[in-house]
């Protein structure tokens, strides 16, 4: 009996040691094997993505600018945090008190990211579907560029203010060895909550009605149009369409970060004294990053130059002079 008490501590040779979260043997290799799949996919689709941007030139627009900063941003989470969370699964931190700080942050940047890019896609939607004639002027890259940039830089500092505490003493949320947590208070609870999920969503939901609004009346004025159209006025509707699509494609991406990020959110409102431990939200967690690994699921289906592009990739046709004038359009 005291071999198997021994078995049920993180830290066997210390009293303070915490206690594992005790699977059966095959649970535990379903769940792992699972989870580590998702962790494999997350990353190669995430570095596709960042590839195929990064290398064709007719991709070097500011809309995918925006889908290559949420996609490094999913990266990192299938690289960074889905493989801590695996190895945090069964309730033990065997990192170190200082990793464990430094993972926290990463987590809360990530997501700080992920949230600022979603609403920076949402105002590209609204300004290329709602004002189109001063769409070019308006969004530039030079701006984007400022924009992602800004929403790296505040996320980072968000986090560190969130954060501060554990930082400056890693292990002073522990009540045993062996643990990562993060505790916050109902001030900085509620100003992480308002800037990272409320506040967000309301931009996001506003922009993409304003954007349904006027995509339903361009749709009505496009099939009462009955008469002969110059190839100029063609060219015009082609572009719509096109504009439209991309909107579409985009809410899909948002929609389904909303569906993957409420319960997570839900699960701090509720959470007593906002303590979030490493095995405490397991699911809501995986859930949120699990979101990553749908981005670049959703632009394979609706986006064919992603499509073209892997090909392209996994052929090795990236590796011919030339190859980023490709014509994946």
């Amino acid at each position: 009996m005291e071999v198997l008490e021994e078995d049920k501590l993180c830290f066997p040779q210390l009293n303070t040691s915490c206690r594992k979260t005790m699977l059966p043997h095959w649970e535990a290799t379903l769940i792992y094997s699972l989870l580590s799949c998702i962790t494999l996919l997350t990353v190669v689709l995430n570095l596709l993505v960042i590839i195929s941007i990064s290398h064709f030139r007719q991709l070097h627009t500011t809309t995918s600018l925006l889908i290559l900063s949420l996609a490094v941003a999913d990266f990192l989470v299938g690289f960074l945090q889905m493989p801590v969370e695996i190895l945090l699964f069964r309730g033990c931190w065997f990192l170190g008190d200082f990793i464990c700080a430094v993972n926290c942050f990463l987590a809360f940047v990530v997501v700080s990211v992920s949230v600022g890019n979603m609403v920076l896609i949402s105002v590209d939607r609204y300004v290329a579907i709602c004002d189109p004639m001063f769409y070019s002027t308006k969004v530039t890259m030079k701006r984007v560029q400022l924009c992602i940039c800004l929403c790296w830089i505040f996320s980072a500092l968000h986090s560190s203010w969130i954060l501060r505490d554990l930082l400056k003493q890693p292990d002073r949320y522990n009540s045993c060895h062996g643990e990562c947590v993060v505790v916050m208070n109902y001030v900085e609870g509620a100003f992480d909550l308002v800037a990272t999920f409320f506040g967000p969503i309301i931009v996001i939901v506003v922009l993409y009605m304003k954007v349904f609004v006027v995509a339903v009346s361009q749709a009505r004025a496009m099939r009462s149009h009955i008469a002969a159209v110059t190839l100029q006025h063609s060219k015009t509707i082609t572009a719509k369409k096109s504009e439209m699509k991309a909107a579409r494609t985009l809410g899909v991406v948002v929609v389904v970060f909303l569906l993957c990020s409420c319960p997570y959110y839900c699960f701090t409102v509720s959470a007593e004294n906002n303590l979030l431990g490493a095995s405490s939200a397991a699911i809501e967690i995986w859930l949120l990053y699990f979101n990553s690994c749908l981005n670049p699921v959703i632009y394979a289906f609706f986006y064919p130059w992603f499509r073209k592009s892997i090909k392209l990739i996994v052929t090795l046709q990236i590796l011919k002079p030339s190859s980023c004038e490709a014509n994946i359009l």
